[in-house]
Protein backbone atom coordinates (compact mmCIF):
# COMPACT_ATOMS: atom_id res chain seq x y z
CA UNK A 1 0.00 0.00 0.00
CA UNK A 2 1.58 3.55 -1.19
CA UNK A 3 2.06 6.16 1.52
CA UNK A 4 1.74 9.66 0.77
CA UNK A 5 4.97 11.57 0.60
CA UNK A 6 5.43 14.26 3.30
CA UNK A 7 6.54 17.58 2.29
CA UNK A 8 8.02 19.91 4.11
CA UNK A 9 8.93 23.83 3.53
CA UNK A 10 12.31 25.45 2.82
CA UNK A 11 12.03 27.05 6.30
CA UNK A 12 11.16 23.74 8.03
CA UNK A 13 13.95 22.35 6.18
CA UNK A 14 16.61 25.60 6.93
CA UNK A 15 15.76 25.72 11.11
CA UNK A 16 16.31 21.89 11.17
CA UNK A 17 20.11 22.48 9.61
CA UNK A 18 20.19 25.54 12.07
CA UNK A 19 18.79 23.22 14.87
CA UNK A 20 22.07 20.87 14.34
CA UNK A 21 24.39 23.52 14.03
CA UNK A 22 22.94 25.78 16.98
CA UNK A 23 22.37 23.28 19.40
CA UNK A 24 25.82 21.28 19.02
CA UNK A 25 23.24 18.14 18.89
CA UNK A 26 23.79 15.33 16.55
CA UNK A 27 22.33 15.06 13.15
CA UNK A 28 20.67 11.59 14.28
CA UNK A 29 19.34 12.77 17.40
CA UNK A 30 17.57 16.25 15.65
CA UNK A 31 15.92 14.10 13.01
CA UNK A 32 14.81 11.84 15.84
CA UNK A 33 13.27 14.57 17.42
CA UNK A 34 11.92 15.78 13.98
CA UNK A 35 10.37 12.54 13.30
CA UNK A 36 12.42 12.60 9.86
CA UNK A 37 15.17 10.40 8.99
CA UNK A 38 18.50 11.63 9.15
CA UNK A 39 19.64 11.03 5.88
CA UNK A 40 17.61 13.12 4.57
CA UNK A 41 18.41 15.64 6.99
CA UNK A 42 22.23 15.30 5.99
CA UNK A 43 20.64 16.27 2.51
CA UNK A 44 19.34 19.39 3.44
CA UNK A 45 22.21 19.94 5.29
CA UNK A 46 24.16 19.38 2.37
CA UNK A 47 22.22 21.92 0.17
CA UNK A 48 21.51 24.43 2.59
CA UNK A 49 24.34 24.64 4.64
CA UNK A 50 25.70 26.81 7.35
CA UNK A 51 23.26 29.66 8.69
CA UNK A 52 20.79 28.95 5.91
CA UNK A 53 22.94 29.67 3.08
CA UNK A 54 22.23 27.91 -0.15
CA UNK A 55 25.14 25.32 -0.69
CA UNK A 56 23.77 23.46 -4.11
CA UNK A 57 21.98 26.24 -6.00
CA UNK A 58 20.57 23.63 -8.37
CA UNK A 59 18.87 21.79 -6.19
CA UNK A 60 17.72 24.81 -4.61
CA UNK A 61 16.78 25.97 -7.32
CA UNK A 62 14.43 22.97 -8.34
CA UNK A 63 13.22 23.25 -5.07
CA UNK A 64 12.35 26.79 -5.40
CA UNK A 65 10.42 26.46 -8.74
CA UNK A 66 9.07 23.52 -6.85
CA UNK A 67 5.51 21.69 -8.03
CA UNK A 68 3.53 24.92 -8.84
CA UNK A 69 5.53 25.95 -11.70
CA UNK A 70 5.37 22.40 -12.82
CA UNK A 71 1.78 22.19 -12.47
CA UNK A 72 1.75 25.62 -14.21
CA UNK A 73 4.04 24.28 -17.29
CA UNK A 74 2.07 21.27 -17.69
CA UNK A 75 -1.23 23.05 -17.93
CA UNK A 76 0.02 25.33 -20.41
CA UNK A 77 1.38 22.24 -22.10
CA UNK A 78 -2.26 21.12 -22.16
CA UNK A 79 -3.35 24.21 -23.76
CA UNK A 80 -1.19 24.40 -26.10
CA UNK A 81 -2.15 20.94 -27.52
CA UNK A 82 -6.05 21.49 -27.15
CA UNK A 83 -5.06 24.63 -29.49
CA UNK A 84 -2.53 22.95 -31.59
CA UNK A 85 -5.35 19.86 -32.44
CA UNK A 86 -8.19 22.74 -33.14
CA UNK A 87 -5.91 24.36 -35.49
CA UNK A 88 -5.09 20.64 -37.56
CA UNK A 89 -8.58 20.05 -37.77
CA UNK A 90 -9.51 24.08 -39.04
CA UNK A 91 -6.30 22.92 -41.94
CA UNK A 92 -8.31 19.52 -42.46
CA UNK A 93 -11.48 21.24 -42.55
CA UNK A 94 -9.93 24.26 -45.52
CA UNK A 95 -8.58 21.88 -47.25
CA UNK A 96 -11.40 19.68 -48.76
CA UNK A 97 -12.06 19.80 -52.37
CA UNK A 98 -15.25 22.17 -52.56
CA UNK A 99 -18.38 19.45 -54.05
Amino acid sequence: MLQNRRQFTTEFKIEAVRLIEGSGRTSVDVARSLGIDGGLLRRWRQIYGRDGNVIDLKTAEAEIIGKEEVRRLRREVEQLRQERDILKKAVAIFSREPR
